[in-house]
């Protein structure tokens, strides 16, 4: 396993992570997320990630009891959660000083832990001022519930407005950024974020690398009972990947690359993940598995890094056709 620096700080997080998205308490029980969990880590990860939001806190408990039965030592693991959506109350959600303090403290319960290392918040709260959640991350920090902090799917600008205020009243500014990135999504890790890299030192710890499973290759033939495209709570999700992009659908796109991944001799979730390890800008990628097997062939991807040289990376361009524009800055 390689380990990367998280941005600009001295914390190293293995390139390839676990996340618990979708899959721990909808479809993964506690033992078989102790297997997967046990799987990964034997590979090398030490950066779980989670979010209050998943299964409602399902995924955070059992999350929280596959460690526990481990017995694995807490300064081995980074474990990260991500505050939003905490419930139904009208202070159960967003970003406001108490949902945060509130939803942290209720997170680290489910998770057994004392503090996690990285706090996100899980989306940018259009209703509170960013200065009142800068404010409240510092103080979670400062109470030792949480060693770093940083977002999810937050604008250039707004992540720039919270490091700057954060700079100006000596708290701590955002470290790293939780944005989807692979193949077909790549204009805000790419070009909107591109500035912040060189600026502020932010570190990205990727979501989605596999576009739901779409770049494995196994919706190629139609959607598998029991896949998460299956899933009647995340048809939005199918929509999303099966879309077009310029009269092309995705789908299309992904049946072309499948050449390329057998010309290289991987699978094509191998290629999938080592075309994000090949940013420099990618802190980690967060993988996600439903079972054993899938977490082995992530892993894996590992392995296969450096087949992706010039000439495949040229021909996977070619076919995706969705290169950002030159890198802007923002303001301009």
């Amino acid at each position: 396993m390689e380990y990367r620096f998280l941005g600009r700080s001295g914390l190293k997080v293995s390139a390839l992570s676990f996340g618990s998205w979708v899959t721990f308490g909808e479809q993964v029980d506690t033992e078989l997320a102790t297997n997967q969990m046990k799987t990964a880590y034997d590979a090398g990860v030490n950066f779980f990630d989670n979010a209050e939001a998943y299964e409602s806190g399902k995924s955070e408990e059992i999350m929280g009891e596959v460690i526990q039965k481990t017995g694995w030592k807490r300064s081995d693991l980074v474990l990260s959660t991500k505050i939003f959506w905490g419930g139904d109350g009208p202070n159960d959600k967003g970003l406001s000083f108490k949902h945060i303090k509130e939803g942290t403290e209720a997170s680290l319960k489910r998770m057994q832990t004392d503090y996690v290392d990285l706090l996100f918040c899980h989306r940018p709260d259009l209703y509170t001022p960013i200065e009142e959640t800068v404010w409240a991350m510092d103080q979670m920090i400062r109470e030792g519930k949480a060693l770093y902090w940083g977002t999810s799917e937050w604008s250039a600008e707004q992540i720039r407005k919270a490091y700057d205020f954060a700079r100006q009243e000596h708290l701590r500014p955002p470290l790293m950024e939780q944005p989807q990135y692979n193949m077909f999504h790549r204009d805000r890790v790419e070009r909107e974020y591109a500035n912040l890299y060189k600026d502020v030192g932010l570190g990205t710890t990727i979501w989605s690398p596999l576009a739901s499973g779409l770049l494995t290759g196994k919706y190629n033939d139609g959607i598998p009972e029991g896949s998460r495209l299956d899933l009647e709570k995340y048809s939005w999700l199918k929509e999303i990947m099966l879309e077009s992009d310029e009269g092309e659908s995705r789908l299309d796109k992904v049946k072309k690359l499948v050449p390329v991944a057998d010309d290289l001799g991987i699978t094509m979730a191998q290629m999938a993940l080592a075309w994000c390890l090949k940013n420099e800008n990618v802190s980690t990628v967060i993988t996600g598995a439903s079972n054993v097997k899938q977490v082995e062939q992530n892993m894996s991807a590992m392995d296969v890094v450096d087949k992706l040289d010039d000439k495949a990376m040229e021909r996977i361009e070619e076919i995706l056709g969705n290169k950002p524009d030159q890198e802007q800055d923002w303001r301009s």
